[in-house]
C-alpha cells in the first residue's frame, strides 16, 4: 500500500479546513430568522401567587 506523500497530507487538510470554513460562513450568513415586531408580542403571564 503507498504512503501519500507529505504535500497530499497537507492539500488534503487544507481542502476539509476550506470546506468547514465555507460551511460556517454560509451556516452564519445564510440564516434566516423570523423578525417580529415588537407590537405584535403579547406575552401572556399567568400569575403564580400563593392563594392563601
Amino acid at each position: 500500500m503507498p504512503q501519500m506523500s507529505p504535500l497530499s497530507w497537507w492539500m488534503l487538510f487544507m481542502y476539509f479546513i476550506m470546506l468547514m470554513l465555507m460551511f460556517s460562513i454560509m451556516n452564519y450568513y445564510i440564516f434566516f430568522y423570523s423578525t417580529t415586531k415588537k407590537d405584535s408580542i403579547k406575552l401572556k403571564i399567568k400569575s403564580m401567587n400563593w392563594k392563601w
